[in-house]
């Protein structure tokens, strides 16, 4: 029998994966990668081979010096591109093709992420929350993953205690919504700071506070959770580097207003 050709619904979960895990843990014995495969009924290997291709097309490693693997790889400059021309459109797909696979269906595998959708919603409209919901859970994904699971100032690694910051906000650039270089892991009082504008970071990713913030000088709250983070620099990141641009935004749009 000879070799299967990989399906476009193999091909996406493959994409899927690729986003949510770390370059240097694309390896047959990622647990991630071993679900997948079986999923798909292919080995192991074949999965990070193929993955390792599609590293092959990201940018961001290549600004690294790091690369993928060429041969064979050809197909997947087609679902890169498309993901990158929408990426809304192509995490959602693949999320649902994941819970096809997996024998769940979407809404009930994500239940928690939409339980609060107003019941009068149908159709197309709830559709589109639900899409949404899912889209940013992913993102969170991928942004927590980019900080090992920990948040960038605290390094506190508890899971329900980690957001996935936007720099500029989902509602202000439809574009940047989900590239991993708007995003921050930071637990959630950190989270809301960056929110409101009381802190920002500056060229060199280090903290700066607003005038509402610094004003609460003595005050033993500020001394226990705020001044231990002035001027900290962010962790770095394992894979997404932040795009500077979005934090002079930040700075120019929502800090210290």
């Amino acid at each position: 029998m000879g070799r299967r050709n990989w399906t476009r619904n193999e091909m996406i979960l493959a994409l899927n994966l690729y986003l949510k895990i770390p370059f240097g843990k694309i390896h047959k014995r990622n647990p991630a990668i071993i679900k997948i495969a079986k999923l798909i009924g292919r080995t192991p290997d074949a999965v990070a081979y193929r993955l390792a291709n599609y590293a092959s097309f990201d940018p961001q490693l290549k600004k690294r010096g790091l690369s993928g693997l060429t041969h064979g790889g050809k197909r997947c400059a087609e679902y890169w591109n498309e993901f990158i021309n929408d990426k809304e459109k192509l995490l959602f797909e693949s999320e649902q093709i994941l819970a096809e696979y997996e024998g769940i269906p979407i809404e009930i595998k994500y239940q928690n992420e939409i339980k609060d959708i107003p019941q009068n919603l149908t159709g197309e409209m709830k559709m589109r929350q639900v899409k949404t919901r899912i889209n940013q859970n992913i993102f969170r994904q991928i942004v927590l993953s980019n900080y090992s699971w920990e948040c960038a100032l605290t390094g506190i690694d508890i899971p329900d205690l980690l957001v996935a910051s936007h720099i500029i906000p989902w509602a202000e650039n439809k574009e940047q919504r989900l590239n991993p270089g708007n995003g921050i892991c930071l637990a959630s009082l950190y989270d809301k700071a960056f929110d409101t504008g009381l802190i920002s970071f500056d060229k060199d990713e280090k903290v700066i506070f607003s005038n509402r913030l610094s004003k609460n000088i003595g005050k033993q709250y500020y001394e226990y959770y705020f001044v231990p983070i002035l001027h900290k620099k962010l962790a770095e990141t394992r894979r997404y580097p932040i795009n500077p641009t979005f934090l002079e935004w930040h700075r120019d749009c929502i800090f210290n207003k």
